[in-house]
């Protein structure tokens, strides 16, 4: 895998959120059932495009299609709030998807949001160490099979925010976040843990996000999401509002 970064990825083009939604719904279960060696491990994110996703892989078509049992669902980041907060990814993903679907208690990995948020990222990472198998990352090894990434009108994607410590984090897969420009405390995914991927996959739709992808797009060093890279393929999917198009 020779590696991609946010300039070199593919751009897939489509019309609108739905189509998106469509479309990742459609890939995301061809590279799962195409994992044999070992389980698919994936990072999900937050936002209505994704929540569309997760309402279409709960749907009669992909239920029963989806190979659940043979999925690791991790959490590419999320806000230090209980688990049935509105405000919470998990929550979000389990009401559109999670408790409709046959998956297996244990291949639900919750970011934990209680108690110290250093101990909790620490807790996180030791629980992708298990499944990863190893302490440390190794080249050619991708901890994550996909990540599925968004982006703020700020330029942040997981909870990489602007001026905050966590962007130059090198060594921990998972650390914490206090954004000074968006509510709550967050846990999240580092570079290098978001590095060590097969396909780390944006997505993106409506004009709001236009601007803020033009400049991650053309490698704007000041805008956290421009510092993406992977092991692997690099996807936009985008809707023409989005693209400019």
């Amino acid at each position: 895998m020779g590696g991609h970064d946010v300039k070199t990825g593919e751009m897939i083009v489509l019309a609108d959120g739905e189509a998106i939604a469509q479309y990742m719904a459609k890939w995301l279960t061809e590279q799962a059932l195409a994992k044999k060696d070992g389980p698919f491990v994936l990072a999900l994110s937050g936002g209505s495009t994704p929540k569309r996703l997760y309402q279409i892989l709960a749907s009669e078509e992909y239920a029963g299609r989806f190979p659940w049992a043979n999925t690791q669902f991790f959490f590419g980041d999320e806000r230090f709030v209980p688990a049935d907060d509105p405000a919470s990814n998990y929550n979000m993903v389990e009401t559109e998807m999670l408790e409709h679907v046959p998956v297996p208690i244990g291949n639900i990995h919750r970011m934990p949001t209680s108690g110290d948020p250093a101990a909790a990222a620490a807790q996180y990472q030791a629980e992708l160490q298990k499944v990863y198998g190893a302490d440390t990352l190794q080249p050619g090894r991708p901890l994550f099979d996909v990540v599925m990434l968004g982006l703020g009108d700020n330029g942040h994607t997981a909870s990489l925010f602007p001026r905050q410590p966590v962007l130059q984090e090198r060594k921990l897969w998972v650390s914490t976040c206090v954004p000074d420009d968006a509510p709550h405390t967050r846990l999240t995914l580092t570079y290098p843990a978001i590095h060590s991927s097969r396909h780390v996959v944006f997505m993106l739709a409506g004009a709001a996000k236009k601007e803020a992808f033009a400049k991650v797009r053309a490698g704007d060093p000041a805008e956290p999401a421009s510092h993406i890279t992977t092991e692997g393929e690099l996807i936009w999917l985008l809707d023409k509002a989005a693209a400019g198009q």
